[in-house]
């Protein structure tokens, strides 16, 4: 299965802005990050992707992945 590619919650002057890794355009702005985030996740879980937040900085904050990873997490139990 392709993978699609990891959607990024970016500021933005309307708000938040979910990109396409490598995309130019935003794919949507909402005016709120909680919004954009929700929507990111809706894209990387149909994409099998991952989703990337970044802070008002611009900096990686945060993320998720939403496909099949390839050397997962151990538990720890």
């Amino acid at each position: 299965m392709t993978r699609g590619k990891n959607q990024h919650v970016v500021p933005h002057s309307d708000g938040w802005a979910v990109k396409g890794a490598g995309n130019s355009r935003a794919t949507k702005v909402t005016p709120t990050q909680v919004e954009a985030i929700h929507v990111a996740q809706s894209i990387a879980r149909n994409q099998h992707s991952d989703t990337k937040i970044h802070g008002v900085n611009g900096q990686i904050r945060a993320g998720n992945s939403y496909g099949n990873d390839q050397c997962p997490p151990r538990d720890k139990k």
